[in-house]
């Protein structure tokens, strides 16, 4: 037997390079926008010929790689290059949005195709997402009339749901801004979004991705008031658009306050001092009495750390709000800031669970302090409270509005017999 080691086995032969040549191909866009120009081309202007060419190819070609590439034929006929203007060295087609009519019919029908396409082929969500954004800042680049067909185009997605709202943050690029782009743009895309949906629903896609306090951002830094935006949107005929940012803005100012009152009270600033402060405040953003004693109740239950335990918080609450009696007094001048008061309480003790023991005697306590009155919290009772704890805040106010119906059946006969 012998000694030596046994050689192992190496692996020699000539190593193949033609992967990296393959790959580069199969990168290579060319083909790919070739077969989609021809398919267009022979489509025409036909969009349920279009639709039903895309579904097909769909199985053939590789959309998922060439999302990209396929959106930029379909929008702007060829390649885009960065910027917006079409790559010279490519295949185009006369048959896209941007060759055909402007007005919000055929976008409507260019939108029905691509919410087709992406129905059929869901991954390409993304990438249509991301191609949306990249064409809002080449808008530049693009003629009037092509970002026209754009903004309407985007309007009608944005109604159908096939993009989010998040894709306006292109619209915020500081050239756009300055030049007078995004605004221009925003009206023709807001105009086909309003025409498809509801100002509720479009401030509900808004505020969804943190959208609804920034539309002033269209406009650059010296024109960006409340005014100027609501004399652009309605002399444009988007009241609807100027009336929901007026109303951003007051609530953006509510909060502010609200801030504001809730410091002044955990630093223990006079009552007195904070009324004052809140009815000037209050008078400069026009704000009614029953919306600063939301505020202002919202503001005394924050400015102190509440105790976790529910047999020590009651007792806890009773005596801060003791303490700001004046300050609630202050803005319950009125019927219907006392039933907004009585709601806010309602409420804050449903979503705080602690404080669902609480309702009543908080409720007794400001009517001892002549902050709610016997009319206010019998209305409530009847027919002005809210679903939120409904049957276990009536259960708790049962004996006491059965004893303020008995006093004031009492006055009424003490009353008739002094007539």
């Amino acid at each position: 037997m012998s000694n030596q080691k046994q050689q192992k086995p190496t692996l020699t032969g000539q190593r193949f390079k033609t992967r990296k040549r393959d790959e580069k191909e199969r990168f290579d866009p060319t083909q790919f926008q070739e077969s989609i120009v021809q398919g267009l081309n022979q489509s025409g202007s036909d969009l349920e010929a279009v639709a039903k060419f895309l579904d097909a190819t769909g199985g053939k070609l590789d959309y998922r790689r060439y999302a990209e590439t396929l959106f930029d034929i379909l929008v702007a006929g060829g390649m885009l290059a960065p910027g917006g203007t079409l790559s010279d060295d490519m295949t185009r087609t006369e048959f896209c949005l941007f060759t055909a009519q402007e007005d919000l019919e055929t976008m409507q029908a260019y939108a029905q195709v691509f919410n087709k396409l992406i129905r059929r082929y869901k991954y390409l969500e993304k990438g249509f997402e991301e191609e949306i954004k990249k064409l809002l800042l080449f808008l530049k680049g693009f003629t009037e009339s092509e970002r026209n067909k754009l903004a309407m185009l985007t309007g009608i997605l944005l109604a159908n749901g096939n993009i989010s709202a998040s894709i306006l943050n292109s619209l915020y690029n500081e050239n756009l801004v300055k030049e007078g782009v995004s605004a221009a743009f925003a009206v023709k895309l807001f105009k086909a979004w309003i025409n498809e949906k509801d100002i509720n629903v479009i401030a509900g896609s808004l505020r969804k991705v943190g959208m609804d306090n920034r539309l002033m951002e269209l406009f650059p830094a010296n024109k960006r008031s409340c005014e100027h935006f609501s004399k652009y949107f309605t002399d444009a005929g988007l009241k609807e658009l100027s009336d929901f940012a007026r109303n951003q803005e007051s609530i953006g100012a509510r909060k502010e306050l609200q801030k504001e009152v809730q410091e002044q009270m955990s630093r223990g600033d006079p009552q007195k001092e904070i009324i004052a402060f809140t009815k000037e405040e209050m008078k400069k953003a026009n704000i009614s009495e029953q919306s600063m004693i939301s505020i202002v109740w919202i503001s005394a239950m924050a400015s102190v750390e509440w105790n976790k335990k529910e047999e020590l918080v009651t007792e806890q609450a009773i005596k801060h709000l003791k303490q700001y009696s004046l300050l609630l007094k202050a803005f319950t001048s009125q019927g219907l800031s006392e039933l907004s008061l009585l709601l806010r309480i309602q409420e804050y003790c449903y979503d705080n669970i602690h404080f669902m023991k609480a309702f009543q005697k908080i409720v007794v306590l400001l009517y001892k302090a002549d902050v709610l009155s016997e009319e206010a919290i019998l209305k409530w009772y009847t027919d002005a409270h809210v679903a939120k704890g409904k049957s276990v805040f009536l259960e708790q106010m049962k004996k006491f509005v059965e004893w303020l119906k008995n006093a004031e059946e009492e006055s009424e006969s003490e009353e008739e017999e002094t007539d």
